[in-house]
């Protein structure tokens, strides 16, 4: 039977800013992400992919005809890198390019119809655990957790983040 965590857990201390209450939020923050990670990974692996792949992937359906720069600021990875994730995937046809409208030396980039049921497979893998544990926090919790991962993003990137909304 799972364990609430929530249940178990004692409510943050009043000095939540003290060493163990920041060492217990970044164990949590670490062994959560690696769950979460985890329902996708033998999928991509199964499919000589990893990690790199499917967050490049994921923002290409959020915003389809993202231009390369951009996906390359919002990744935060090297050209190099990106460019191996995308030569991968448009090379399994998950992903194409195009040119620039107004600059036809821009690469824009969107989904295949492969790329988007692939894409939407590990979304749906993602979505089921989130789910999951958002229910169970309750809605205070999750604009709390909302809140706390926000205050992680450097003010000059929240708008980057801000826009995927759209």
């Amino acid at each position: 039977m799972p364990v609430n965590m929530a249940a178990t857990t004692s409510p943050a201390s009043p000095l939540f800013l003290r060493e163990p209450e920041i060492r217990r939020g970044l164990e949590l923050l670490y062994f959560g992400n690696a769950h979460v990670t985890r329902a996708i990974d033998r999928e991509l692996a199964r499919k000589g992919l990893g990690r790199a792949h499917h967050r490049a992937l994921y923002f290409i359906a959020r915003k389809p005809n993202m231009a390369v720069s951009d996906l390359l600021a919002l990744l935060g990875i090297t050209k190099q890198s990106l460019g191996r994730a995308l030569g991968e995937l448009t090379e399994r046809g998950y992903v194409e390019t195009r040119p620039g409208e107004r600059d036809r030396r821009q690469r824009l980039l969107r989904l295949t119809e492969q790329g988007v049921a692939f894409e939407a497979e590990l979304y749906d893998a993602l979505r089921e655990r989130l789910a999951a544990a958002y229910s169970e926090a309750g809605q205070g919790a999750v604009s709390g957790f909302w809140a706390v991962l926000e205050g992680l993003i450097p003010v000059e990137e929240r708008e980057r983040v801000e826009a995927l909304r759209g």
